[in-house]
């Protein structure tokens, strides 16, 4: 199985390749793919290897082939839905910046406590209340769960999603959460992320 660290780049290299493919570039060299992605040419040779996928001195790698490639690797073939806790803010900005962009990864169920939030569809999304989370999850087979609920809510629906049979959970509240060894849990802590930008940007300045 590859490292959560292996995955992580393969998603950010089909990211790039998108953007390649879009400019209408057919072809990219390691050197190229690893200057865009921040990395070394070396991992992504390395990376690439593991898909299978080998370039050619003069042209490089083919660009659709890449995406094929990692798309073998990333997506599953039949899909993979995702339920989404928490239509606030943050929720609702998770919603419109993935509508579309992954068919094979699509979120088909968003839940809040708030009953002037429910009961209604927000970009392309059907949103429902809390208490049909459980059957809800059991009856679309939903697998992953997305929470963008306050720190203190958090575990609680991580607690319910686990019960309700999702494997694997991007957390936006900044809070540690307790699950199965079975489940994988990815954190995105916003206000770490700020710190540390801006814990450097006044290095660079300190040193200008």
């Amino acid at each position: 199985m590859a490292s959560d660290k292996t995955i992580g780049r393969l998603s950010r290299y089909r990211r790039i390749l998108y953007s390649l493919q879009a400019s209408g570039k057919a072809n990219v060299y390691s050197h190229e793919l690893a200057r865009l992605a921040r990395g070394t040419a070396a991992q992504v040779r390395r990376d690439l290897m593991v898909l299978g996928c080998t370039g050619s001195p003069t042209h490089g790698y083919d660009v659709d082939c890449l995406i094929e490639s990692v798309a073998q690797v990333l997506d599953a073939p039949e899909g993979q839905r995702v339920a989404l806790v928490g239509i606030g803010n943050l929720g609702r900005a998770v919603l419109a910046y993935f509508v579309g962009r992954r068919p094979k990864l699509s979120i088909v169920a968003a839940f809040d406590k708030d009953p002037q939030k429910v009961e209604r569809v927000t970009h392309g999304c059907p949103c429902l209340p809390m208490d049909s989370l459980g059957k809800t999850i059991r009856e679309k087979c939903i697998e992953v769960g997305i929470i963008t609920v306050p720190a203190g809510a958090a575990q609680e629906v991580a607690d319910t999603l686990c019960e309700a049979g999702v494997m694997g959970l991007l957390n936006f509240a900044p809070v540690r959460l307790w699950v199965p060894s079975t489940v994988y849990v990815e954190d995105i802590d916003v206000t770490m992320s700020l710190e540390k930008v801006a814990f450097f940007a006044r290095q660079v300045k300190a040193g200008a």
